[in-house]
């Protein structure tokens, strides 16, 4: 029986976190607009970087460790925003804890599931892979 590889649960988590970033800076830039906080070609090129930022550092997580640190820098760019929308000092603060505890909960997750999966193969050895098939 072959098992395909799992997938990080720390990935996942800080993928999808950065993805919503994503749209979090989009809406931020449109309250920058509504609120003519800024010069319309600022807002527009400032959005458009840290959604790419994000969405391009969202990819990176599942590839190697550039991924976190462009995750990581951007959550001190996201809470900088609030110098123009100053809601996003909050909400930056928001998304930063939220990206310490899904890097934390999700590095747990991965090595309590190598645990398992060790304690599974090792079963799986000593009372043969036909037992294991059967029980479960």
């Amino acid at each position: 029986m072959s098992r395909r590889p799992r997938r990080s649960a720390r990935a996942l988590f800080t993928a999808t976190l950065l993805l919503s970033e994503a749209m979090v800076v989009l809406f931020a830039g449109l309250v920058a607009y509504g609120l003519r906080l800024a010069p319309v070609r600022e807002i527009v090129l400032g959005g458009a970087v840290l959604a790419l930022w994000s969405v391009v550092a969202g990819a990176l997580v599942r590839r190697g460790t550039v991924g976190y640190v462009l995750g990581s820098v951007l959550q001190v760019a996201l809470i900088a925003t609030g110098l123009v929308v100053p809601m996003m000092f909050a909400v930056g603060g928001i998304f930063a804890v939220l990206w310490l505890v899904s890097l934390r909960v999700g590095g747990q997750i991965d090595a309590e599931r190598v645990v398992r999966e060790d304690a599974e193969r090792e079963y799986e050895q000593r009372h043969g892979a036909g037992d294991a098939a059967a029980a479960g």
